[in-house]
């Protein structure tokens, strides 16, 4: 068995409603938007690329940092000899964009959820926990 590490970026975007955009990958699983850093990449242009990409939306407000947190991928090709590590970044930002449109094939559509209501779509266990832990810290400033 092999396991490759990896990098990814990604935020937590907040409409001008509060709302937060959340991406089907594959159409079968749910997270926030994210994805892996690439070669020269910094981990602030990935995730403005990541998002652009499996939402469409052109114009992020950075708010901060919020954290990483690192988890093995759900499924590498289809290779059962194969195991990602991954480290995701997550970043706050805000838009006043309200059209959701992906451009990426492998993650073909994005919505707007309420912010208590996320973590009920996060497919991955630790996805889940990363968010209610920002909600908590969130809510609670």
């Amino acid at each position: 068995m092999s396991t490759i590490y990896t990098e990814s970026a990604g935020g937590i975007i907040f409409n001008v409603d509060g709302k937060v955009a959340i991406v089907s990958q594959h159409g079968t699983t749910w997270s926030l938007p994210k994805g892996h850093v690439e070669e020269g990449e910094d981990l602030i242009t990935a995730a403005h690329r990541e998002i652009l990409e499996e939402t469409g939306i052109k114009t992020l407000k950075l708010i901060k940092k919020i954290g990483s947190y690192i988890r093995p991928r759900l499924e590498v090709n289809g290779n059962p000899n194969l195991t990602e590590i991954k480290t995701i970044h997550i970043y706050q930002f805000t838009t006043t964009e309200i059209d959701l449109c992906p451009s990426d094939p492998d993650n073909p559509e994005a919505r707007w959820v309420n912010l208590l209501e996320v973590s009920t779509y996060l497919t991955h266990k630790k996805d889940k926990e990363f968010f209610n832990s920002f909600v908590e810290n969130h809510t609670n400033s």
